[in-house]
Order: C-alpha cells, then sequence, then structure tokens
C-alpha cells in the first residue's frame, strides 16, 4: 500500500479486519518492520486519540515518530498558489512539504474542512499536495472529508461487539453547538457500505450527506423509526453538506440527543461514538456511561486500526 486515505484502500475488508486481529493479538510481533523508519506526524488541527494511538502504534512497530503541530512553533504556511505573500505567511505548503519528505520515510497528515470553498475541501487541496509532493507514503489523520483509520477502528469494534451476523448499524446525527466537518460521518457510512449490515442513517432535513459516501444506507428523517431494532447506534454530529449552506448549522434541536428513551427502542444496542463528546448535547450522561456504551474499546481500537495501516505502508516501502 503506498497511500491510505479511504477504507476503500484496504481492499477486501473481512481480509483487512483479519490482518487487524493479528495486530491485536501480536502488537510487538513486527518491530523489526520499522526499524531505522521514521514516521513524521503532521497536525494542522488538535487531536487526542489520533495523535496518541498512532504514536503509539508507530512505536510497536519500531519506528522513530517526529510530531509536527504546524500551529505552534512552525512557521504559517501559505496553502495557495498565485498569492502575493507578503502577509504573516512566509513559507508556502509546497516548499515546505519536499523538505518534510526528506526527514521521514511515511508521512500523516490532520487537515480538517475549512468550510470556506466546498470545492476545495472536496478536493481535499492539503492532504492531496502531501500525496503529490512528499516522494512518501502518505496516510489520512483525518482530512476534509474522510477520517479513515476511526472508521477502520469503527469496524475492528463492531466486529468484536457484534451478536449477529448481519446487524442493523444506524448513524444518527445529534446536536452539536459548532459547526462540524462530515469527514467522520462520511467516512463511517463508506467503511459500513463495504459490508453486508443493515444500514440506516438518520438526521434532520437539510444535513443529507453527499450521496457518494451514503451510497445504499436507507435515509430515515424520523430517528424514533430509525432506532428501531438497532443493533449499534452511532452518533455524530456535522454541519449541512447542501449548496447553499455549506458548513452552516441549520439546527441544535435538543430533541435529537442520545438518551436512554430512544435506546430503549432499540435490540438493546451499543452505543458509538468516535470522542470527544459534547455530553447532553450528543448523548445523555447514562446513555454513555451505560454498560451498552462502548466507546472507550472503541478508541482502544484505534491504535490497532493505525498499527495495521502503518504495517501495510511499511511493507509496501520493502516491495
Amino acid at each position: 500500500m503506498k497511500e491510505f486515505t479511504s477504507i476503500r484502500q484496504l481492499g477486501d475488508i473481512r481480509e483487512a479486519l483479519k490482518k487487524a486481529d493479528y495486530v491485536k493479538k501480536n502488537p510487538y510481533a513486527d518491530q523489526t518492520l520499522g526499524k531505522n523508519r521514521t514516521l513524521l506526524m503532521i497536525f494542522f488541527n488538535s487531536s487526542l486519540r489520533t495523535r496518541l494511538s498512532t504514536q503509539k502504534a508507530a512505536m510497536n512497530l519500531g519506528m522513530n515518530v517526529i510530531v509536527l503541530d504546524v500551529n505552534q512553533g512552525a512557521w504559517k504556511l501559505e496553502t495557495e498558489r498565485g498569492v502575493i505573500m507578503d502577509g504573516d505567511k512566509p513559507e508556502h505548503l509546497l516548499e515546505a512539504i519536499p523538505v518534510m519528505g526528506c526527514y521521514c520515510d511515511i508521512i500523516g497528515v490532520r487537515s480538517f474542512a475549512r468550510f470556506e470553498n466546498k470545492e476545495d475541501d472536496y478536493n481535499e487541496l492539503i492532504l492531496n499536495q502531501f500525496i503529490k509532493y512528499s516522494g512518501r507514503p502518505v496516510f489520512s489523520m483525518e482530512a476534509a472529508t474522510r477520517h479513515p483509520l476511526q472508521t477502520f477502528a469503527d469496524m475492528i469494534t463492531i466486529e468484536e461487539f457484534k451478536k449477529t451476523d448481519k446487524p442493523k448499524i444506524v448513524m444518527t446525527w445529534a446536536p452539536h453547538p459548532k459547526a462540524l466537518p462530515q469527514a467522520v460521518p462520511n467516512s463511517f457510512a463508506e467503511g459500513i457500505n463495504l459490508t453486508d449490515y443493515e444500514f440506516v442513517i438518520t438526521h434532520p432535513e437539510g444535513y443529507e450527506l453527499d450521496p457518494a459516501f451514503t451510497g445504499r444506507a436507507r435515509i430515515e428523517y424520523d430517528q424514533d423509526k430509525a432506532f428501531e431494532g438497532a443493533d449499534f447506534i452511532y452518533a455524530k454530529n456535522w454541519a449541512a453538506y447542501k449548496d447553499g449552506a455549506y458548513g452552516k448549522v441549520l439546527s441544535t434541536d435538543r430533541s435529537w440527543t442520545v438518551d436512554s428513551r430512544k435506546m430503549a427502542l432499540t435490540n438493546n444496542a451499543f452505543f458509538m461514538h468516535c470522542l470527544p463528546v459534547r455530553r447532553n448535547m450528543i448523548v445523555t450522561d447514562d446513555v454513555i456511561e451505560s454498560p451498552q456504551s462502548i466507546v472507550i474499546p472503541e478508541a482502544a481500537n484505534r491504535v490497532v486500526s493505525a498499527q495495521t495501516v502503518l504495517k501495510e505502508l511499511l511493507i509496501g516501502l520493502e516491495a
């Protein structure tokens, strides 16, 4: 594997899950694979789980790790072509990227949607510049349109907790005070569509996601109806995608908060969320603290997903 920006690049999802299972059971089995190799992790946006889990995964593989927070201690970077650089950004990304490539073997990039230009966001302007100009394998640690490491961890978690071969998975929008990217819901939908699980997405009207990601999912505007008989509830907020409202908060309707009444409609469903979570906005305390909440095992599996991906990238370097 030469890059990782989508769950689809893992190939057959069943085989990918088997590889993840091996990594989870044998976390230190491949330390020689990363010996004398360096991972550079570049953060344009904040991180807790992604930073810690990916660094831990690289260390499990014997890699050296360099972490660069672009907003703390680095030159401000210009990302647009054709601009006159007479402002507060003294370095252009097009020089910075190949320089970064000189110092490492693999690059991870975290760069969220800016909500300034829908076309730029959905063309992955920053991530694709790293792929084009770094000369190194690049993987996404969350980009404008996808968060594939999170999605892979989600799928590993569902595989571990499912009680039936074809569970009903429901991804529900929930209220949030800020405009959040579509990356996690896009990516989760893309991943679940690789399975034969029943898949429902529920949200208020106006919050439709890009059909390229929702695929075969049934869209349901009645949250209670969507929850009926569900085996997994995946809660997440996202801002509007549609033209004319892109990046906007259209609703903060608290009736969409996941609470115990709604969970009672399910088939004793497990509750999932990528974290961080706004308690009593996205989900009530009693739900996230219940025995059916698997947000911590889900977060722990971020190490497994990152390590499986890094292992495939390291194998690709040897090819």
